[in-house]
């Protein structure tokens, strides 16, 4: 009887871990808000370029969702439901270089806890298609993180980086993050965006240490908490 038990014990620790592996699976609250927010610049010259890659990853959210934006203070907003958690979608019409506004207003209008914003946005130092989760850090140069952090008042807020590459010459950095991508990099962005949206119901179901630890091993970059 005692050898049944244990066996029995056993079994039921191995199905536990399986389940873990599993992000699917619910490990927090039933019941949290979360906001999400796209970085990128507002108008049709704008649409598709690197610098929107954030809005790109809340755009295929949304769709997916067959949510539906809406004009609002500061920003388009929309609302989908994960596994009982609630993802408010937000793209700033600020412009990029003013983005902390709009985060600031809508963290305190849905009364999202800090712990509980995620913004996404593109990155030069990671090759296209690279995508690389963390939980604080500097803004490394990105004008929309500068904003961000300066507005709230710390850097401790958790960022998903979208890589774009850095394939331009001396002097070209602005006509190179505002210009379309194309041919192999785009396919490799609408790869990364559908492995975004992944990662952020990932997030709000399994917390964001999981979360790094599942998607920034996956040859996502290395995954780190501080830098």
């Amino acid at each position: 009887m005692q050898f049944k038990t244990m066996r029995m014990g056993l079994f039921s620790r191995l199905i536990s871990i399986w389940k873990q592996k599993d992000c699917t699976e619910n490990q927090e609250d039933a019941v949290a808000k979360y906001l999400i927010v796209g970085l990128g610049n507002v108008g049709a010259e704008y649409e598709g370029t690197r610098h929107n890659a954030g809005f790109m990853v809340v755009d295929a959210l949304a769709k997916e969702a067959d949510a539906h934006w809406t004009l609002e203070r500061h920003a388009y907003r929309t609302e989908i439901r994960h596994k009982g958690r609630v993802l408010v979608l937000i793209k700033p019409t600020t412009y990029m270089n003013l983005s902390g506004k709009a985060v600031k207003y809508w963290l305190q209008a849905e009364k999202v806890e800090l712990s509980n914003l995620m913004v996404v946005v593109d990155d030069l130092a990671l090759d296209p298609g690279i995508i690389r989760i963390k939980k604080q850090g500097g803004a490394g140069g990105h004008n929309g993180l500068s904003d961000i952090e300066s507005a709230l008042g710390t850097p401790n807020y958790i960022r998903m980086r979208m890589g774009v590459g850095d394939h331009f010459s001396r002097g070209r950095q602005v006509d190179y993050v505002l210009g379309r991508m194309e041919g192999e990099d785009l396919a490799k962005m609408e790869e990364a965006v559908k492995t975004a949206n992944d990662i952020i119901k990932c997030y709000v179901t399994q917390g964001i240490d999981r979360t790094m630890n599942l998607y920034n091993k996956k040859g996502n970059a290395h995954s780190e908490s501080n830098a």
